[in-house]
C-alpha cells in the first residue's frame, strides 16, 4: 500500500475535518451533473456547489450512458434531485479523436488490441449533448417536472456555454 501514501495521509487531513457524518445522500442542491473524468473539470466549484450538494457521475466524454441514466433515475426519484446538467468539454480527447485513433493509441499504450472495444469517440459535441438531454428527458422515470439542461464546458475559461 505504500503507493498510496501520500493520499492516505491526505485523507486523514480531510476526516480530521470531516463534516458529512450522518448525512442521508440526498442532493442538498437537487442537482445532479453528468460529466467527463477529466480532470480540469471541478463540477462543484464550477457551479458554486459543496460536497453534499450534488449528484456528480463522470465518465469519458460526460455522456448519459446507461448506467449513468440508472443512476439519475434513482437521483430524481430517491435522492432530491430536481435539476440535471449534462456537461462535456473543449479539448476533450473523446471528441478530438475518432474511434478508431483512440483504439490505436490505447492499443499502442497498453501494447494490447483494443479493437474490440467500444470506447464512444464523439463526432460532434453539440448534436450528442442534444441527443443526452432528450434521452434523458423522455426517459419514463424521470418526471417532467425535472429541468434538464445541455452544456459546454470551457477548460480555458471556466465557463459554461448552455446548448440546450
Amino acid at each position: 500500500m505504500a503507493d498510496f501514501d501520500d493520499l492516505l495521509t491526505a485523507n486523514r487531513s480531510f476526516a480530521d475535518s470531516f463534516s458529512l457524518s450522518g448525512f442521508d445522500g440526498i442532493a442538498r442542491a437537487g442537482v445532479a451533473m453528468v460529466t467527463c473524468m477529466d480532470s480540469r473539470i471541478d463540477p462543484l466549484n464550477m457551479i458554486g456547489l459543496k460536497a453534499g450538494d450534488a449528484k456528480i457521475l463522470r465518465n469519458p466524454g460526460g455522456r448519459v450512458t446507461d448506467q449513468a441514466l440508472v443512476a439519475l433515475v434513482l437521483g430524481v426519484n430517491l435522492l432530491n434531485v430536481e435539476r440535471i446538467l449534462v456537461v462535456e468539454h473543449t479539448r476533450c480527447a473523446m471528441a478530438t479523436s475518432s474511434e478508431d485513433e483512440l483504439k490505436r493509441r490505447l492499443g499502442e499504450s497498453s501494447g494490447r488490441d483494443a479493437e474490440w472495444m467500444t470506447l464512444g469517440a464523439i463526432d460532434d459535441q453539440r448534436r450528442t449533448i442534444e441527443a443526452d438531454v432528450i434521452r434523458v428527458k423522455t426517459h419514463p422515470l424521470i418526471s417532467d417536472a425535472v429541468s434538464v439542461g445541455g452544456f459546454l464546458y470551457d477548460v480555458d475559461s471556466g465557463l459554461l456555454e448552455p446548448i440546450v
